[in-house]
């Protein structure tokens, strides 16, 4: 078969199993065995493809086929400029992430001329593939801790920072639920992409997800906002007076969000949205006097 032929093929297997995005998937799974571009697949379409290229790629095809992840199957996934190491113990990174660390680059690049001799203190709660921390450590002057509950996870955050060459970022075995207000101190930003799924409904989400990524990664408890509770309660006691918390959250939850955390004092409260125009990333800053 020609390259135009086998994109077509996989293209059509994928579409029938559901799959809204498969041309693009299709040129992806070519690319990764190929290292041809989009464009350069296109221009040698006449190509042929290999058998031992064909089987594969039937192989590639058949697990995407059954819905399991396209970067579960090729063991990556493109995060901003990086490609990162994930699997089943991660969730795997989504474009509304990359969202929030951009904004978090974006105010750190801001704050850190303003903090000469000390590097800006940061915070990645729950880290997984380790995404958010190493667009963190990206920034020059910004010293990096990252969290997470499962001790999978931190292996590959671990593998993936040392890999692209952050090798200054802390990476800490550590549950939320265990928090207290003197847990950190001095912190300059708190960035984090926790659970905010209700538990009741995990069991309709697609099947990529339901059935692939981590369950600790996704479950927020009853109403989805376990967590979101514990980080109002005690992230303002974490940070410096003029730090920040940025947090991903879920469709619909925003309003829910800003009431919790102006309860618990934080200030100037606001959300921004992501790539498809929905509110997805919380911005608050903690009580102007500092910590009460």
């Amino acid at each position: 078969m020609t390259v135009r032929e086998t994109l077509s093929w996989i293209t059509g297997t994928l579409e029938s199993a559901g799959i809204d995005a498969a041309e693009a998937e299709a040129g992806w799974m070519l690319w990764r065995l190929s290292g041809l571009s989009p464009v350069q697949l296109r221009l040698r379409g006449d190509q042929t493809v290999s058998a031992e290229d064909r089987l594969k790629l039937e192989g590639w095809v058949e697990r995407r086929r059954r819905r399991e992840p396209l970067q579960h199957i090729l063991g990556t996934a493109p995060f901003l400029e990086w490609e990162l190491e994930v699997s089943r113990e991660v969730l795997v990174p989504r474009p509304e992430t990359e969202v929030l660390a951009l904004k978090a680059q974006e105010w750190l690049r801001q704050r850190s001329g303003g903090a000469p001799g000390r590097p800006m203190s940061t915070l990645d709660i729950g880290t997984g593939s380790g995404c958010l921390a190493i667009a963190l450590a990206g920034v020059p002057g910004v010293s990096v801790k990252a969290v997470d509950l499962s001790e999978e996870a931190l292996r590959i955050s671990r593998s993936n920072a040392t890999r692209l060459g952050f090798t200054g970022i802390e990476f800490l075995r550590w549950d939320l639920r265990e928090a207290s207000p003197s847990t950190f101190r001095d912190l300059d930003l708190i960035v984090s992409n926790p659970p905010y799924i209700p538990t009741s409904e995990i069991l309709g989400l697609d099947p990529e997800v339901r059935d692939h990524d981590p369950r600790l990664a996704l479950d927020g408890g009853p109403d989805g906002l376990e967590f979101y509770r514990i980080l109002a309660r005690c992230g303002r006691h974490w940070l410096r007076a003029s730090g920040l918390l940025m947090a991903e959250f879920g469709d619909g939850q925003a309003p829910d969000l800003m009431a919790l955390f102006a309860r618990e004092g934080w200030c100037k409260i606001s959300t921004e949205k992501d790539l498809s125009g929905r509110d997805r990333i919380l911005i608050v800053h903690p009580p102007a006097a500092g910590v009460t």
